[in-house]
């Protein structure tokens, strides 16, 4: 049976998947076959796993701190929001059907909870070491009879709780205390101590707070966690887009992501981000459009809704005059289906829209069904022309998630990339769609970017058109990700006390 350390929140985004995904990181340093596992995540920003299964973003990053390959047991139940308080529900990596909040948290969610302990029972025998996260809060009592991911969970494995407070926000000793006092008495049994998060400045100055909290609530305080900044690990709540740069700064180069209302694999734009000569921005109005070089179309969970949203506000009409001048202008996945003259949607796959017009930039049309997609991909880019460029790059990887398929109307528009391997199996597939004079292209392609030479090729595709030098990559974005991972991981060791932890998981575990 393997030992357990469940961290769980006064609220969402206080630091619990960070924290995990550090315990991951050390216990791994330590020789431990350690497993991340969250039962149950509510998120657009989603991954692929190498069996074609669909799973919460920030148990990938935990298990690549730990040494290993994601898989749907890390993350059994995902819920993805559709609108009008509706998810796709998502059960072991595959999708079971859209639900209204109410259907699932009064009627499906225990259903749910067999495949939580189904998941379990496999890594508990494989492994030596769980770090579990919780979601949101475990003191949602009009949530909590139905709850699958907090209590129920600890409760269900008897498995020790660290219960962090994000102290940036402030208000985290009253998070700590209220949130003990709305738990039952057995629960809060379970809570053996508190964390501090995200905390600024001079540490003797919290001592009257620590000594307080102590007396208070009968828990010991492990860990005073510094705010780290940028720490460079792939984010799963949109929350963390209002941290992100959200207005056009100078830079050489500057990217727009269009923030649609159901934006979806915001991560990935974060190797773009990253390059020194790039500022990238987020655009949710008309009004912060500005004067990018770069306008990126991301992924959309209502791609016709979204659509409609790009219509609405008049970012649609930027986005033409942008490619109209020769700028660029890419789409990725949903943001590729927008760039297209229709989406039709017969079956009312996304929404109860029959058919949207797309902004007209690629001569394509796509049409939705009720079959999802999901696959890792490998994939060639042979000879593509971007912006009086042509990109050539070899040995691509990525991931594909989504429901639409395709048709090409347009005999000028160009495939720029071929998929080699789908899900580990061979094909020779064209993929993607970019437009004879150079400046548009979409891909069904997530994680594109994260490719260091096709990315360098494409931003200096755009410098030299601003009369600007290429210049040579040197970054290394899977290695990066895995030292920011040691970062991490030496911040947490050095500020919470690993003996009295190590000491609470041994005791747990008899």
């Amino acid at each position: 049976m393997a030992r357990k350390i469940m961290c769980m929140g006064t609220s969402s985004h206080v630091g619990k998947s960070i924290l995990a995904t550090a315990l991951c990181r050390i216990f791994y340093r330590q020789g431990k076959r350690v497993v991340p596992f969250k039962a149950q995540n509510m998120a657009l920003n989603s991954y692929v796993t190498r069996d074609g299964g669909e799973m919460g973003r920030a148990q990938v990053a935990q298990a690549e701190a730990a040494g290993m390959e994601p898989e749907v047991d890390m993350n059994p139940v995902l819920l993805k929001p559709t609108g009008n308080a509706c998810s796709q529900v998502i059960i072991k990596g595959k999708p079971v059907g859209n639900m209204s909040a109410r259907e699932y948290h009064n009627g499906y969610s225990l259903k749910a909870f067999d495949a939580v302990k189904e998941s379990l029972a496999r890594l508990d025998k494989e492994f030596d070491t769980i770090v579990i996260e919780g979601a949101g809060s475990p003191a949602e009592v009009n949530l909590k009879a139905n709850d699958i991911v907090n209590m129920r969970v600890a409760k269900y494995l008897n498995a020790p709780v660290l219960l962090i407070a994000d102290i940036d926000r402030g208000g985290a000793l009253a998070s700590l205390v209220g949130t003990l006092e709305l738990l039952d008495e057995d629960e809060r049994a379970l809570v053996k101590g508190l964390v501090i998060n995200k905390f600024r400045g001079d540490v003797s100055l919290l001592t009257p707070a620590i000594d307080f909290l102590e007396e208070k609530t009968g828990k010991p305080v492990l860990g005073i966690i510094p705010h780290i900044d940028q720490m460079g690990i792939d984010d799963e709540d949109s929350v963390s887009l209002q941290e992100k740069v959200s207005v056009e700064e100078a830079a050489e180069l500057k990217i727009a992501v269009i923030q649609t209302p159901k934006i979806s694999n915001f991560t990935d734009f974060d190797a773009l981000a990253n390059e020194k000569d790039v500022s990238l921005y987020y655009v949710k109005e008309a009004a912060d459009f500005g004067t990018p070089d770069i306008v990126i179309l991301p992924g959309s969970k209502n791609t016709s809704e979204d659509m409609l949203y790009l219509d609405e506000s008049g970012i649609a009409r930027l986005i033409r005059s942008h490619a109209e001048t020769g700028k660029a202008v890419i789409g990725i996945c949903g943001g590729y289906q927008m760039l297209g003259e229709e989406i039709q949607d017969p079956h009312h796959t996304e929404s109860d829209l029959d058919s949207i017009k797309g902004l007209g930039l690629l001569g394509m049309v796509t049409v939705f069904s009720d079959k999802k997609l999901t696959n890792q991909v490998k994939a060639d880019c042979q000879d593509m022309l971007f912006m009086g460029q042509t990109i050539r790059a070899s040995e691509l990887t990525g991931y594909e998630i989504h429901m639409g398929k395709t048709e090409f109307k347009n005999d000028t528009d160009l495939h720029p990339f071929t998929i080699k391997e789908r899900s580990r199996k061979a094909c020779h597939d064209v993929e993607g769609t970019a437009c004879a004079m150079g400046n548009v292209f979409g891909t069904y392609i997530h994680g594109v970017f994260d490719n260091d030479d096709f990315r360098r090729q494409l931003l200096n595709a755009v410098r030299l058109t601003k009369g600007l030098p290429a210049l040579a990559n040197t970054r290394n974005v899977m290695a990066e990700k895995q030292q920011n991972y040691e970062r991490l991981a030496d911040v947490v060791e050095q500020h919470l006390d690993m003996d009295k932890l190590e000491k609470i998981m041994s005791e747990s575990s008899i």
